[in-house]
């Protein structure tokens, strides 16, 4: 059973940075593909950045120039950092995985919330 795991949220000052954290657990194969999506309070879920296992990364318009996908050394880890945050970043972010053979999962989601 793959277990999809987000770390790292939490309240921080407008300007401030956040790193979160994602961990899969459970496949016998690696990741192909790793994502974090956010949704805010009222609005869709929306995509911010994803990152394939052979190093591609793609960003959301929310996320270009102030957040960084990467891979983390261990298997099935990635990492979100987030700089020059604004409150309308507000929103439980959410780590996807989807893996080779046994499908898509999601998991429980981190709140982050930016004061202004």
């Amino acid at each position: 059973q793959v277990q999809v795991a987000e770390s790292g949220g939490g309240l921080v000052q407008a300007g401030g940075s956040l790193r979160l954290s994602c961990a899969a657990s459970g496949s016998i194969l690696g990741f192909a593909r790793m994502a974090w999506y956010r949704q805010a309070q009222g609005k869709q879920r929306e995509l911010v950045a994803t990152i394939t296992n052979r190093g591609t990364i793609n960003y959301g318009d929310s996320a270009k120039g102030r957040f960084t996908i990467s891979g983390g050394n261990a298997k099935d880890m990635v990492y979100l950092q987030m700089n020059s945050l604004t409150p309308e970043d507000t929103a439980v972010y959410y780590c996807n995985a989807l893996f080779p053979l046994s499908g898509e999962y999601w998991g429980q989601g981190t709140q982050v919330t930016v004061s202004s």
